[in-house]
């Protein structure tokens, strides 16, 4: 898996999609593709309301991603220093192995550009120090960005605080 964690607390997400327009601005992307998204569960019957849930689905980045193999030309890549899955523009063909070859749909086509793109934690942002786009983007700070092996804390601390708040 990455070094890195993007964790959503799906109870202070208000499905504003702020995350997705500045994840597309950061981007440079027409508003067809959509490399991190929110995607909307329910509604459904939660006792006696109907409940809605909001996910937040950027890359997983995963241990083993099937994307990179898939890719003919080499573009779709892991960083080794961090685990990060990104597509080296230059090299990316079009081919769409890696849209055809992901079980999550992380990689999406552009078609302005002919290629392929994916939800590569802002790297470039990331290397200069900063966050993604779609973390500083949250009006609710919903989003959290770190390292992975910091962000079960977050989550755990976050929990107690819901409980002692409702208790």
């Amino acid at each position: 898996m990455s070094k890195y964690y993007l964790y959503q607390d799906e109870k202070k997400c208000i499905s504003c999609r702020s995350c997705e327009v500045q994840c597309k601005v950061n981007k440079g992307l027409d508003p067809g593709p959509r490399p991190n998204q929110i995607v909307v569960v329910g509604p459904v019957q939660a006792g006696s309301r109907p409940r809605a849930t909001s996910i937040f689905m950027p890359c997983f980045h995963c241990e083993e991603p099937w994307c990179v193999p898939a890719c003919p030309t080499g573009a779709v890549q892991k960083r080794p220093k961090d685990g990060i899955v990104f597509i080296d523009q230059e090299l990316c063909v079009g081919c769409k192995s890696c849209i055809m070859a992901c079980p999550w749909g992380a990689p999406q086509w552009d078609a302005r550009k002919g290629k392929a793109v994916k939800c590569d934690y802002c790297m470039d942002r990331i290397d200069a120090g900063l966050k993604p786009a779609c973390v500083t983007a949250c009006p609710t700070g919903c989003l959290l960005f770190g390292p992975a092996e910091r962000m079960p804390d977050v989550k755990r601390v976050r929990h107690v605080h819901q409980i002692t708040a409702v208790g």
